[in-house]
């Protein structure tokens, strides 16, 4: 009962949309059945349908499309439906698992449009797990940057994209293609290798452009290097600018 209570307030949107949905079921249905398990309106009731569609257009669906099953609608529209399924129950928390990455990029466009939409009218918190860094950029308000399982940044999205302290942030945001890069810095940074946690020190430090022995030695926790920017770094403190130099001069960059 008491997960059951937390489940209003926490929700998901999944990476999938053709197999996230019921294929038995129809739109309406899918969205009707977070908001009658939650005891918000009884099944088949005039208000049920009622409030369904209101959440269908607040989605941009068609509440016509309601008696519809999902394989009748495209990758786009099925996100929109998971979205509203997601909504309906009124969450506070919704965590967005790489929701636009099997759709096309005209569509992931209009689905940040309405996820931005949706939490400023609705006072949403998204998680937002992306590998795309620009869609990361478009939608996140503060960013988290994970090293094998382990955050290595954290802080707003202007500090992560215009001040990135720890050098695997430097080389994620070098990978975005060019027009979201700065002037200067149109080189990519290569890292050697695959990714393998070491049995001690810093867990980039087998990739890592700036690493010495000491890395590989020594531990680093994730601390405050600026006010609410934090890093887990040796060499937090050194300007970005310095680290790209020090890639390039290791021959560690390639012209994007």
């Amino acid at each position: 009962q008491a997960l059951r209570a937390l489940r209003q307030d926490l929700q998901i949107v999944f990476q999938d949309p053709y197999s996230s949905l019921n294929p038995r079921m129809t739109v309406g249905q899918i969205i009707a059945e977070g908001a009658v398990t939650h005891g918000f309106y009884p099944k088949g009731s005039a208000e049920l349908r009622a409030y369904v569609e209101k959440v269908m257009t607040d989605c941009g669906l068609q509440p016509y499309m309601s008696g519809r099953y999902p394989h009748q609608f495209s990758g786009g529209q099925r996100q929109r439906v998971c979205i509203a399924r997601a909504l309906a129950v009124k969450p506070k928390f919704v965590v967005c698992d790489e929701c636009v990455s099997a759709l096309d990029v005209s569509v992931q466009s209009q689905i940040l449009n309405l996820l931005t939409e949706l939490k400023e009218k609705e006072g949403l918190t998204y998680l937002f797990i992306s590998h795309d860094l620009s869609v990361v950029r478009r939608i996140s308000d503060r960013i988290a940057v994970m090293y094998l399982g382990k955050i290595v940044e954290q802080g707003s999205a202007e500090e992560i994209f215009d001040n990135p302290l720890h050098p695997y942030t430097i080389a994620l945001i070098s990978a975005i293609p060019s027009v979201y890069r700065k002037r200067g810095e149109g080189e990519r940074i290569l890292l050697d290798g695959q990714a393998s946690k070491p049995t001690q020190g810093c867990p980039f430090y087998p990739r890592c452009f700036m690493g010495t022995e000491y890395c590989q030695r020594v531990p680093v926790p994730l601390e405050e290097v600026e006010k609410g920017h934090f890093a887990a770094c040796h060499f937090a403190s050194v300007p970005a600018k310095e680290k790209r130099a020090k890639a390039k001069a290791n021959g560690k960059t390639v012209r994007a």
